[in-house]
Formats: structure tokens, sequence, C-alpha cells
């Protein structure tokens, strides 16, 4: 059956069914950026209000699945909960054959209206007050006036409906046979069948953008994508730790051309001599302007950096292996889920559009096993944390008698910061500090609730108290497993 939003006939008979005038709305979720859930509760009987405004989807509907609350509140959603939380439906309605509903809401004194517009490409949720003054809406749309402090055009839209007031026999009823059918076959105890059942079966398991068929497709699209990257990061990662493998036969030619610097000639570009391991003739590239031990000191140099490059390595490929099981196991969760609204907040973590993932705070942020920590980076980033983005229970790092950024540690409540994540802000502090160059430093952290800001001092400069010491040595490892945590976030 082809995908597609509900018709005027449609709305008006899903509404019969609900029969919401009278009924209070208890609680509102909004699980996904274009849904809202309502609960609502009349003469013993509770109803969950599913309200859907995406395109080719848009629809209103009772549920019977549970609706996941998502990660974070969204804003229209704690908008509605502070103005209709609680409030009575005095009564609900379709203006005309315009798709748009109309629910007048009283709540103590205060009376609203609330218009649904179930237009695929153009639904909206506008709050109102008694004159239709907009409130707030789901989707602000200033050009249309869809914004706090607009005006919704009721009148227009009584307008537009009587003129289309003879259009409703061409928009029949979908009887949703096949629909029935595959029900009764899995909940024979359904029957008979609501329409609003059948719809929500049908927009729920079988089309639009909130079907779990399509959103399992998306997901493996995405997920295919997503491991054939890590998977050829981590091929490279490998072939680059095979050949720091054979670093030790540096270190050997280095050993070879002071145990054979009165067989280098002027002017020629190697040394022959015999391999006291193998036996053979080797022949070694030098440098003839330099002397034995600086050709040696060459290779030794080399040998030192490979085996300092295959360490981190190390640490890449075990990073990398971790993300390619991280990344199984999140698609392995959406394929287990069978709440089509779950799997697309799922879906929506992990891909979501680089605007959204857009940070808001000044700095770097890490996050390592569920902890914090950010990291102000200059006078200006320090301040900006220190005002808007900390609290007193987190706890603030800084480089002694040194300048550099600073970084905080997120309180988590109940929890102790354990000295592994002590170490990495710790190694974060002195990396964008001055003592960088130095490779180490002496710390003092405390609590963000004992700083107190230097009077008539520089932008951000304060005085701690209550201080506790670290020593940190700089471990590149370790920086280095951060920094591709960093990046690597807004892959999973």
């Amino acid at each position: 059956m082809k995908s597609m939003s509900l018709n005027c006939n449609e709305i008006n008979l899903i509404l019969s069914e609900l029969n919401l005038a009278g009924s209070f709305i208890q609680d509102i979720i909004q699980p996904g950026y274009d849904t809202i859930a309502l609960y609502t509760y009349k003469e013993g009987a509770a109803k969950t209000i599913l309200i859907c405004a995406g395109h080719d989807a848009t629809r209103i509907n009772e549920t019977k699945r549970r609706i996941p609350k998502n990660e974070k509140p969204l804003r229209f959603m704690e908008f509605l909960k502070s103005k209709i939380r609680g409030a009575k439906i005095l009564s609900c309605g379709q203006i005309g054959l315009e798709r748009v509903i109309k629910f007048e809401l009283g709540h103590g004194d205060e009376r609203f209206n609330m218009f649904v517009r179930l237009w695929s490409g153009a639904a909206n949720i506008i709050l109102c007050d008694q004159e239709n003054n907009i409130l707030d809406t789901m989707f602000r749309r200033p050009q249309k006036g869809e914004v706090t402090g607009g005006i919704f055009d009721e009148a227009a839209v009584w307008e537009n409906a009587r003129q289309k007031q003879d259009a409703g026999a061409r928009f029949p009823v979908r009887d949703f046979a096949d629909v029935e059918e595959e029900i009764l076959q899995k909940h024979p105890d359904w029957a008979p069948l609501s329409f609003n059942q059948k719809v929500d079966w049908f927009y729920s398991e079988r089309s639009s953008n909130l079907s779990r068929a399509a959103l399992l497709e998306k997901a493996k699209a995405w997920y295919e994508s997503r491991r054939s990257k890590q998977e050829a990061a981590l091929e490279r990662l490998k072939s680059k730790k095979a050949d720091f493998e054979n670093s030790g036969q540096k270190k050997h030619w280095g050993d070879l051309i002071l145990s054979n610097a009165h067989l280098i000639k002027g002017g020629s570009n190697f040394l022959e001599c015999q391999d006291y391991q193998s036996g053979a003739i080797v022949q070694i590239k030098i440098d003839p302007k330099k002397t034995a031990q600086a050709n040696a000191a060459h290779y030794y140099d080399l040998y030192k950096k490979e085996i300092s490059g295959a360490e981190e390595l190390k640490t890449e490929i075990e990073l990398s292996q971790k993300k390619i099981a991280a990344l199984d196991k999140a698609y392995q969760e959406i394929l287990n889920e069978k709440n089509p609204v779950r799997i697309e907040q799922l879906l929506r973590k992990d891909s979501a559009p680089k605007q959204k993932q857009k940070k808001t705070r000044p700095g770097l942020d890490y996050t390592v096993n569920g902890w914090y920590i950010y990291v102000g980076r200059d006078a200006n980033e320090n301040d900006e944390l220190l005002r808007r983005h900390v609290k007193g229970s987190d706890l603030w790092l800084h480089t002694r008698d040194c300048p550099g950024g600073y970084v905080f540690i997120k309180y988590r409540a109940g929890k102790t910061v354990p000295l592994d994540i002590l170490l990495d802000a710790g190694n974060l502090a002195v990396y964008f500090s001055k003592a960088r160059k130095n490779g180490k430093a002496d710390l003092y952290y405390t609590q963000v609730k004992h700083l107190r800001r230097a009077k008539n001092g520089p932008k951000g400069l304060v005085l701690p108290t209550q201080e506790k010491n670290l020593s940190v040595t700089l471990d590149p490892a370790r920086l280095k497993r951060l920094e591709m945590e960093r990046q690597g976030e807004s892959e999973l």
C-alpha cells in the first residue's frame, strides 16, 4: 500500500474514535523532532495520542506502543509541559476538510488553542492563547509568521475549508484490509480492530519515515558505510605497524656503521661491510659529509622514532577495534529494537547532521567512559567556560606557576573521579600550557566552588583554595588516545 499522509476523512474518523473532549492531558513526550505524544485520561481510560509531523507520514492516532523519551529534553516538549500539562481538552475537531485540527484547552483560568496542521511537507503544531497569538510552535517558520509573537489566521483556514466543502468525496477512507489481516494473524485477540489500530500499525510497521522497515533499511546503509570506512582505516594502521616491526634493523645498521667506521670511504654514499650476525655482505646508505658517529646516530634516531610510533600505533589499533565493536553493538541494538520510534532515536543519535552536532561551548570537549572533560585554551575560553559552562561541584585543574588553559572534569552525582580520568585531564592541562615543552609540570586542582576571581586581575584569573597537588609527566599515548576519541565521537 502506498505511503501517504492521512486524508481529511480519515482524520475525522480517527477523531470520532478518540473522543478526546473532556480528557485531561497528563503528560507530554517528544521522542523526536517531528513527533509528539499526548498522554490523556478520561473516565478511567488512558490513551496515548501520537501526533507526527514527518514528511509523508503526517497523522494523529492512538497508539499502544511505548513512547521512549528523547535522550535530551526537546525545546517544544518542555514548553508544552509548562503550559498545557494537566489541561482539559474542552473540544477537539478538524476545521472543515482542511486537515487542521483545533484543540481548545483549559488550564485553570487560562485558555489555549492548539492547532495541529497535518499537511505533508508543511505540518506543524502551533500553541496559541485564546486570541490565537502564537506562543510557540514545533517548527519555527518566520517566513510564514509561525513564530512566537505571530498570529495564527484561523479565519483563513475556515475560509479555505468552506471552499473545499464538496471535496471530501474525492478522498475515501482506506480500509487497510491487508494490514488488518496482518495484525489479526499476530494478535487475534485484538478483534474487532479500530481504525486507529490499523493506522498505527500501518505507519509504524510498513510505511513512512517512522516505519520500522524503512528505518532498518536506512540503518543498514548507515552501518555498512561506517563499517567499511573504519575497516579500511584499521587495515591502514595494521599495514603501518607491519612496517615498524623491522625497526630493529635500523639499530643494527647503526651498530654496523660504528663497528666498520674504518671502511667508510670519502665521497661514497654507501658503507659496504660484512654483517656480523648473518655473515652476508651488506650495503648501508650513509651521508658522506657526516662522520660515522653522526651516521650511526641517524639510524639510532630512526629506531627510537619507530619504536615510539609502534607504541602509538598499538593504541590507535586498539581504539579502532573498539570503534568497530561499538558500531557493531549499536547496529545490533537497532536490529533488536521493535519500536520504530526508538529506532528513529537511535539512528538520529548516531547519524545526526553536522549542524546538529555543533557544540555550544568554547574550547575542546572530551568524553571518556561517561566523564566529560572541558578544556579552555586561552584566557577568553577559560573565562567563558568558568562563567557559563561549569558548576560548583565540577573539578578544575591548572598548571602551577605556569600559564595555561583551564581543564574541568564535570561532576557526576555519587561518583568519585577515577585516577585514570584525573590523569587524562592532567595531561591535557600540561599539554595546553607553557609547560608542554618541558614534558611535565606540577598541577593543582580543586572544585570550582573553591575558586575566587582575582580582584583587578587579568581576564579569567582565579585564586584556588582547598587545592590538591598533582605531578604529571606527559604521556604521548594517552594524549593520542584522547584526541582520537574526541575526533571519533561524532562517528558513533
